[in-house]
């Protein structure tokens, strides 16, 4: 049973029983089921987030690859060349950052890849100086991680980029 007494809450929970949102027909939940849906449709966009970490190591590793995006090394790669062993990076990126090693990385390369593609590059460059191996794999994960593929980005944005793609 829905205690809040926010009866909005109770319609947008799912159960839109009427000991969800005791007082209210059944077209009243309905009508602020659609304010509720409404709001959402209009709610800004939320800007992608990549936690930047705290730890010395961590530090130094993200400085590698924000400067070179592109750069495929694994992380017991990296790990060597800062000082610090594959699962200490590992341990660290789960607790201090909230994800793998593997999704901070994609989720950097992204920020670079809007960079890049609202200054004008198109997909296939922007792909490859992002450092995936095909622009196949940079579209699927642009996709899935911004909800439209980059071109369709680029020109909600208005900017068709060299050669168009």
């Amino acid at each position: 049973m829905h205690q809040s007494g926010d009866p909005a809450a109770g319609a947008v929970g799912g159960g839109c029983d009427h000991d969800d949102a005791p007082g209210y027909s059944r077209s009243a939940r309905a009508r602020l089921l659609r304010v509720l849906v409404d709001d959402l449709c209009e709610a800004d966009e939320q800007p992608l987030h990549l936690p930047e970490p705290q730890d010395d190591r961590l530090q130094a590793l993200a400085r590698l690859l924000h400067e070179n995006p592109a750069d495929n090394a694994t992380l017991a790669e990296l790990g060597a060349t800062i000082g610090a062993s594959t699962r200490t990076l590992s341990r660290l990126f789960r607790s201090e950052l909230g994800m793998t090693f593997y999704e901070w990385r994609t989720q950097l390369r992204i920020h670079h890849s809007l960079v890049l593609l609202a200054d004008g590059h198109d997909t296939i460059r922007t792909a490859y100086a992002c450092g995936w191996a095909n622009p196949s794999s940079f579209i699927a994960a642009f996709t899935d991680i911004v909800g439209t593929t980059p071109g369709r980005h680029r020109a909600m944005r208005g900017n068709t980029g060299i050669g168009g793609r």
